[in-house]
């Protein structure tokens, strides 16, 4: 006698574990529970999922156990392996979600401190052009490389600063008091 009961299991597509219970119901009665597990599956609901009861004479069950059980079994497996890859997939976007937070912030604490550096240079600058030290406030300055934004400000700042300590060659001298040398005749 030859048996195809495992070729037809073997052409279900299955994912997960089938547990089979066989036992008798009455003398020419048979019960067949068949229960669909994933370990794998991380899902609680898994464990709703109710075992798949047949009952029936050897002959009905020989004759139609197979096209009774595929479409269920085929897609509490498949209930179960989507459920993991969901299960998955909302980990792996948590993370996601987490990183992407972290690198929020990470990018709000380096602007917040670039932005306090920028306001404590100014500060300084101020501090020392209130002092009449302009060279030392011109220094002071941040580069208006580093603050693209504030770069018009900067150059300001710089120009009003240089303009104290460095004389313009071309401006015509400020004491117009002095008086022009006396021609000498010899």
């Amino acid at each position: 006698m030859e048996a195809n009961f495992f070729k037809q299991i073997a052409k279900m597509d299955l994912q997960s574990k089938v547990t089979l219970t066989i036992a008798k119901a009455t003398e020419d009665k048979i019960v067949v529970s068949i229960l669909v597990q994933n370990d794998g599956c991380g899902d609680k609901a898994k464990y709703i999922i109710p075992p798949l009861n047949l009952k029936g004479t050897a002959e009905e069950l020989d004759a139609e156990f197979f096209s009774h059980i595929k479409k269920p079994i085929e897609s509490a497996s498949g209930l179960m392996s989507n459920m993991e890859a969901f299960m998955k997939q909302m980990e792996e976007a948590k993370k996601q979600s987490a990183m992407e937070k972290e690198k929020a912030d990470k990018a709000k604490k380096e602007k917040d401190v670039k932005i306090k550096k920028y306001n404590d240079a100014m500060a300084k600058a101020e501090a020392l052009e209130k002092e009449g030290k302009f060279k030392e406030a011109w220094t002071a300055l941040p580069k208006a490389s580093e603050y693209p934004d504030h770069a018009e400000t900067i150059g300001q700042k710089q120009n009003l600063y240089q303009s104290h300590f460095a004389g313009d060659l071309f401006a015509s001298p400020q004491n117009q008091n002095e008086e022009p040398l006396a021609e000498v005749n010899v």
